[in-house]
């Protein structure tokens, strides 16, 4: 049965950082491009970032750019997600999710089949 499971969200401070987790079972997670998403309280939920299969190509939402990286771990069958220089905004339940094999990295939540049931990630003073 393919699971994700997230992991590493917490409380931190503005301008702190944190590593989130999403660790793979029952499916290869290096066959797969990865996403990540947020929904933020009383909004809708947004994409973040994707990698591609190959890690060849990365796409990033333009409120992380140069904050946020997203890599592999292929011998864990994990990927994370560091997160630098946290604001206010960036608070939201964060999920990694992963499409079909043949699809490659899109900001398309419709096209993923497999989700976590996300981490917190609060931001505050």
């Amino acid at each position: 049965q393919p699971q994700l499971v997230e992991s590493g969200g917490d409380l931190v401070q503005p301008g702190g950082s944190l590593r989130l987790s999403c660790a793979a079972s029952g499916f290869t997670l290096r066959d797969y491009a990865i996403g990540w998403f947020r929904q933020a309280p009383g909004k809708e939920r947004e994409a973040v970032l994707c990698i591609s299969s190959s890690e060849l190509t990365a796409n990033y939402a333009d409120s992380v750019k140069g904050r946020f990286t997203l890599s592999r771990d292929n011998a864990k069958n994990t990927v994370y997600l560091q997160m630098n220089s946290l604001k206010p905004e960036d608070t939201a339940v964060y999920y990694c999710a992963a499409p079909p094999a043949w699809s490659g990295c899109t900001f398309r939540g419709d096209r993923y089949a497999y989700w976590g049931l996300g981490t917190q990630v609060t931001v505050s003073s």
